[in-house]
């Protein structure tokens, strides 16, 4: 639904709006925002709110710290959950006092890369995100527990699934704001939950997760509880991922579809692929951005460590689901909600893009269980593994272009600042399992 300046306006006063949130979204994936009154609303539709870039974390220094929020009227949206003195809320894209967009602005990253499938024919990119999160108990002071709210299992109802009111509640306020919900379930370990939402263009998509998340965790603690997007929280069992399910439409067309072909998919859906495949390793940084990440990424929680693709497996990074004709896609699997999803999204297309631009060939398909075959017979079939831990990952967005030019100079040299600053603080940390391995036996 498309918002005109004058219909905010008309909403704010008969919904007694009396704050308005000014989000955007820094570099590490975390949401800020600038609050003002409605007074001031006027002014943020005009796209003069001006906020210090200096003190988001990979923005700009000092000196040259003045930006402007300039807010998608598409994204307006009021708080459900608060009643009085109502809250809403613009999705704001960063922009320099010159009124360029600004080099390092995550959503503007994301813009670039579809500018860069629009001039190769590919009007919409659609993705249909699927986060995973977990729920623990706070204690009397709200701060998390590492205690459960359940010993549910995938699929599992109440009363097994206590937090079930809660995401009852999630789903009738994200509706609220205008999602459409598809599904709604307990994942496979305890305390683990999904929500998936219909498929939108990349842009709202991830703008989409943001705002789920936000809801996730304040609807939780409204419950009594805590809502973690990390990847694994918890040693032994499932980690968090958040799937993307992404195909590329021309106009009404799906770009993945050829049902001449023998799995129904295009020469574009396959060279998609091919680039995804070749460039798995060097997007990993920002798909799976945290040093928790890696722990997610071991065989045998179903988490796809192995770059490969399938359209009857569920191992490899990359699956076909069985639907077709204007749902055929393309389901990548590794990237967790820990990921910035502007940046995700992006560096994903960039792969794909750059795979079909270069008419890349897609490996054969491993339709066996990549889990149990042997270090040998991965490299025999040429099944590279995704980086082992944060650092290798670093590394391996240095050495890939295209990954790098997605992003942008801005954005890879503060990223990886940023991550290897996070990487060197948990490297030399000493952490408990070392001290209960080594004190009694050294």
């Amino acid at each position: 639904m498309g918002y005109s300046r004058e219909d905010i306006l008309q909403i704010a006063k008969e919904q007694n709006v009396r704050f308005i949130r000014l989000q955007f979204t820094d570099l590490l994936g975390t949401i800020k925002n600038v609050e003002i009154p409605v007074s001031q609303l006027p002014k943020a539709l005009d796209n003069k709110m001006m906020f210090d870039g200096s003190s988001i974390e990979g923005y700009v220094r000092i000196e040259e710290s003045d930006m402007y929020l300039v807010p998608d009227l598409d994204t307006w949206v009021i708080f459900p959950w608060v009643q009085e003195d109502r809250v809403a809320r613009l999705i704001c894209d960063v922009y320099m006092p010159d009124g360029t967009p600004f080099a390092g602005c995550p959503r503007g990253i994301l813009k670039r890369a579809l500018k860069e499938a629009e001039q190769l024919g590919y009007t919409a990119m659609n993705v249909g995100p699927e986060p995973e999160f977990f729920l623990f108990k706070t204690d009397e002071k709200g701060n998390p527990t590492m205690e459960l709210n359940d010993q549910g299992g995938y699929f599992d109802l109440a009363p097994t699934d206590l937090g079930e009111n809660c995401r009852r509640e999630i789903v009738l306020k994200l509706e609220e704001m205008g999602f459409e919900i598809e599904a709604s379930h307990h994942e496979v370990a305890p305390g683990q939950h999904e929500i998936d939402f219909k498929y939108a263009n990349a842009i709202k998509a991830a703008d989409q997760i943001q705002t789920f998340k936000l809801v996730v965790k304040t609807i939780a603690r409204q419950h009594g509880l805590h809502a973690t997007f990390m990847a694994k929280p918890l040693f032994g069992v499932n980690g968090s991922g958040m799937h993307c399910n992404i195909s590329l439409f021309n106009g009404q067309e799906n770009a993945f579809v050829d049902e001449s072909d023998v799995l129904g998919l295009s020469k574009d859906a396959r060279s998609f692929m091919a680039g995804v495949i070749e460039h798995a390793r060097g997007f990993a940084a920002i798909t799976n951005p945290t040093v928790n990440s890696y722990k997610r990424l071991v065989p045998g929680y179903e988490a796809p460590c192995y770059v490969a693709w399938s359209a009857s497996n569920r191992s490899p990074m990359i699956r076909i689901p069985a639907s077709r004709g204007l749902s055929t896609r393309v389901e990548v699997r590794n990237p967790d909600p820990s990921a910035n999803p502007y940046l995700a999204l992006a560096v994903i297309l960039k792969a794909g893009l750059d795979g079909i631009t270069k008419n890349t060939k897609l490996p054969a398909p491993t339709d066996r269980n990549i889990y149990v075959m042997t270090e040998e017979e991965r490299i025999a079939e040429g099944i590279p593994s995704l980086p082992a831990n944060l650092k290798e990952a670093l590394n391996e967005m240095l050495k890939d272009e295209v990954i790098t030019s997605a992003l942008g100079e801005h954005a890879t040299q503060h990223f990886f600042e940023l991550k290897e600053i996070e990487w060197d603080m948990y490297r030399t940390q000493v952490h408990q399992w070392e001290r209960d391995q080594y004190m009694t036996l050294y």
